[in-house]
């Protein structure tokens, strides 16, 4: 664990265990949290899209947060503080500050399609929490899309200290490195690991390690430092389930891996829906046979 910059490694961004009524499991969850970092992962993210955020009442979030850190320790844990308006961003991002995290993960503004002023404006708000903010960019479902000038800007007013990097775009990487070469990049996407380790990524919010952390963490490991034979084997292993990670249907195909190898994964709230049939059949089948390849 990186003491001032605990963004940096695999940090999972972590699915929530629900029951079978749609309740939050926290007793699940905090185990979930410490088989991660005891199957080698850095960290985790809680809070994200791939917690279902949107769909927890405030308290229950405010409670995932807490039974993080105390599952695994304030350092560990970067909470998603995403939210409609920049106040309650900032107001989640001083909850994780009194709850013992030391830095948070902030979507740009998602409620309707920002400008450039919006978006500065809103990161200077979050980053008065006091915490270090790590920007999120996922043009995707944003509709905002954090460039690589523009991150250089908000880094260089102090707004952020890092960027998960979810475009698909792995040029990218190389123009941050240029505009803003201490702004650390994350990996975002699970299906770009490779490409974005080689570009020099200092670390991954994971959504994939949910099921599979310790061949995840060594495929991370052996990228950043540039082992391309043993990297690329693995790589190719897990790419069938790495690009649902990009998918629409990603929390329900993560979730059924983490049911297939003996986790819970469990039901999403609505609206996601269950995968359709031909949907779960190819997330079993990729998920089986990297287990039978040795994936763990």
């Amino acid at each position: 664990m990186t003491e001032h910059r605990p963004w940096r490694g695999v940090l999972v961004a972590t699915a929530l265990p629900l029951n079978d009524d749609l309740s939050v499991n926290h007793d699940r969850y905090a185990e979930h949290c410490a088989w991660l970092v005891d199957n080698g992962c850095d960290g985790v993210v809680p809070n994200g899209s791939l917690g279902e955020y949107q769909v927890l009442t405030p308290e229950e979030r405010a409670r995932v947060v807490e039974t993080a850190v105390a599952a695994i320790g304030g350092e560990r844990v970067m909470p998603g503080v995403a939210a409609y308006g920049s106040a309650e961003s900032r107001r989640w991002a001083e909850q994780a500050g009194e709850a013992g995290c030391r830095a948070v993960m902030l979507l740009p503004p998602n409620a309707y399609r920002a400008d450039e002023r919006a978006v500065l404006a809103h990161y200077a708000e979050v980053a008065r929490s006091g915490l270090p903010v790590v920007a999120y960019n996922n043009p995707i479902d944003t509709k905002v899309d954090l460039v690589p000038e523009l991150l250089a800007r908000l880094h260089g007013e102090g707004h952020i200290q890092a960027v998960k990097e979810f475009s698909g775009d792995v040029r990218r990487a190389y123009r941050i490195a240029e505009l803003a070469p201490e702004l650390d990049l994350l990996i975002g996407a699970d299906d770009v690991l490779l490409e974005l380790a080689v570009a020099g990524a200092k670390g991954w919010v994971a959504g994939y390690p949910n099921a599979l952390p310790r061949t995840s963490v060594e495929l991370y490991r052996a990228a950043v430092d540039g082992d391309l034979d043993t990297a690329l084997p693995l790589y190719r292993q897990l790419h069938p389930l790495l690009r649902w990670d990009s998918r629409v249907e990603f929390v329900q195909a993560i979730k059924l891996s983490m049911d297939i190898i003996g986790r819970h994964g469990g039901p999403c709230r609505p609206p996601r829906v269950p995968l359709l049939p031909e949907q779960e059949a190819a997330v079993r089948a990729a998920t089986e046979k990297a287990v039978a390849a040795g994936a763990s």
